[in-house]
């Protein structure tokens, strides 16, 4: 995967700001050329805020221009100026500035309609929130349940790309089993093989037909005079 610390909102700025092939921009991103074709689509990446990589360094406007003239080039991230210090993992609550705190419900949202096979304790560490804030959004109870809108917690400032493709990654196979389940009930129990509903009747034991059926006059003449 290309060195990228925000792949699919860098997509979604070089999709609005530069006329590089989906091609070229899977390559840059480590993406998914349809997946690049769904956040163009819209589908993909829904509300995500666009990340400059030219004034993040990591590509050049030179860079670009070469791709755009040729779409058979593949673009090179430029060196990185700062050395890359591994970071300590953090222990306990992450901490939110009061002025994000507001945008933790939105995300919230976003991961219950997007990726609900993300548990709760998952989205609380991740993002720094309550399992009961969670469970408020979750059941339309929080407070400001009307102006609540699915956002990406990338895009919202409330974690890193890496740290939300992680939790994704890690979550997945439970996905998995969600959709088994969903597909199960849809198709429903099914009927039964015709062998095992067909039964045969026995007529052995029926009492045997007349062999001498009267007829309508024989029928009526008693009744005349």
């Amino acid at each position: 995967m290309a060195d990228i610390l925000m792949p699919k909102a860098t997509a979604v700025w070089l999709i609005d700001n530069t006329t590089l092939t989906f091609d070229q921009i899977a390559d840059l991103c480590g993406l998914h050329h349809l997946e690049v074709k769904g956040i163009a689509d819209g589908d993909v990446a829904e509300n995500m805020r666009g990340v400059d990589p030219i004034s993040g360094g990591e590509l050049t406007r030179e860079e670009i221009q070469k791709g755009e003239a040729d779409p058979e080039y593949r673009l090179k991230t430029a060196p990185s100026k700062i050395a890359h210090i591994p970071q300590p993992k953090r222990k306990g609550a992450r901490y939110t500035p009061v002025a994000r705190r507001g945008d933790k419900p939105d995300a919230i949202a976003w991961f219950i309609r997007n990726h609900p096979e993300v548990t709760d304790p998952q989205i609380s560490k991740l993002i720094g929130t309550t399992k009961a804030t969670i469970t408020n959004v979750r059941d339309k109870t929080h407070w400001n349940s009307q102006n609540i809108k699915p956002v990406d917690p990338v895009t919202l400032g409330l974690c890193s790309q890496i740290e939300l493709d992680e939790v994704i990654a890690k979550a997945s196979s439970r996905r998995k089993k969600m959709d088994a389940e969903r597909a199960a009930q849809e198709e429903g129990p099914g009927l039964a093989p015709a062998d095992e509903v067909e039964q045969t009747i026995d007529f052995s034991d029926a009492p045997a037909a007349p062999e001498n059926e009267p007829s309508a006059d024989d029928v009526f003449s008693a009744f005349k005079d």
